[in-house]
């Protein structure tokens, strides 16, 4: 017995509508990932191409968080100048900012080991001045310093709430923060002065 070609598409199309309709409307509709930056953030990170003010900037965002939870790390309060280049506060759920920050100190780690894996050869560049060059050299061992002091503002306040919380999936966000700022204390001691 030989089909008709004009009756397989048919077929198909029944298929395909019955599976349709029969999949949950959860699963067809996913709710877009949130970033874990402002819109304005993202353009200071992409700003800041040397390591030391991309860490600078990390941290800031990291100490935005903080306070947005009603947390005092001890951080520098963005200055007013500065307020419509940083643009609103980031705003999210407790555990949403518990990840924020969680996912800036791992991008501060990224960003340091990917600067010791590829470092920039400023002396190279005929342009800079000695004074410029001497400065390039302290910005990595520089960068490892202000990153290893905002880890050190943060463990206090981190413990004090991974004590408190009883959700379980913001006391992971706050464990691995905790163990990023142990990583980047260690490492920071192995950076010369």
């Amino acid at each position: 017995m030989r089909f008709d070609l004009n009756i397989r598409p048919v077929f198909f199309v029944i298929a395909l509508c019955a599976v349709i309709q029969l999949a949950p409307a959860g699963t067809v509709v996913a709710q877009a990932p949130r970033d874990y930056m402002t819109d304005d953030e993202i353009e200071l990170v992409r700003d800041a191409q040397d390591i030391d003010q991309r860490i600078d900037v990390l941290t800031k965002m990291i100490d935005r968080r903080f306070a947005v939870l009603k947390i005092d790390v001890g951080g520098a309060a963005v200055p007013s100048k500065e307020t419509s280049k940083w643009g609103p506060a980031p705003t999210g759920t407790q555990t949403e900012l518990l990840d924020d920050i969680k996912r800036l100190i791992e991008k501060g780690i990224d960003d340091i080991d990917n600067t010791a894996m590829h470092p920039i050869d400023y002396a190279a560049d005929k342009s800079r001045s000695e004074k410029q060059k001497a400065k390039d050299a302290q910005r990595f061992p520089s960068a490892v310093r202000n990153l290893a002091a905002a880890a050190k503002r943060y463990e206090p306040p981190l413990k004090i709430l991974s004590d408190r919380t009883t959700d379980e999936k913001q006391k992971g966000l706050i464990l691995a923060a905790l163990d990023f700022c142990d990583e980047i204390i260690a490492a920071s001691t192995k950076v010369p002065s």
